[in-house]
């Protein structure tokens, strides 16, 4: 297996296959089919929030939207590790 791709659970129930060199986390949510809440797709806002249970992310462009501890704007990250997410 690649070395960018990694397996995502979402909301305890889908899990995926993403490759962090084919763009954002978000991009690859909406790949397959996944329901995402955002508005500006560049860490901005906030809209697209999740919490992230395990894993780790590397942001592509430093979100100014507030994160907290815990927390990831799938908008502008990638996985850099196998996820575990709630959205």
């Amino acid at each position: 297996m690649s070395q960018n791709i990694f397996k995502v659970k979402v909301n305890g129930e889908h899990e995926l296959s993403v490759d962090s060199s084919e763009g954002t986390l978000l991009e690859a949510l909406e790949a397959h089919q996944l329901e995402v809440h955002y508005h500006c797709k560049s860490g901005f806002c906030g809209a697209c929030r999740s919490t992230l249970k395990s894993g780790s992310v590397r942001y592509i462009n430093d979100p100014l939207a507030y994160v907290r501890k815990g927390d990831i704007l799938p908008c502008c990250c990638v996985a850099t590790s196998d996820l575990d997410l709630d959205h």
